[in-house]
């Protein structure tokens, strides 16, 4: 699945938008850590491995500015778990 996920920088937020259903990541920044506290993707359009790119996108966001990675919720530090091509962005 083709996934329009969009970067929203001033809200610290990775979000995209399924059959009308928002779905997003959020995270905080300090210094050049993200810390990765919440991923959301409601009922109606979960099990389609939308939360899975929206933490890929994070990761391959921080990977390209050169930051760190808290896993701070269960879902990003269960999906690093199951993809270690991430292990070195784990802060």
């Amino acid at each position: 699945m083709a996934l329009d996920i969009r970067h929203n920088t001033s809200s610290h937020r990775f979000e995209t938008t399924v059959d009308g259903f928002v779905c997003e990541l959020d995270y905080s920044l300090q210094g050049k850590v993200m810390s990765i506290t919440h991923t959301g993707v409601p009922e109606e359009v979960g099990g389609r491995g939308i939360a899975g790119e929206l933490v890929r996108t994070a990761m391959e966001t921080a990977r390209s500015h050169g930051w760190k990675v808290v896993p701070a919720c269960s879902y990003a530090q269960a999906w690093m778990e199951r993809h270690p091509e991430f292990a070195d962005l784990r802060a």
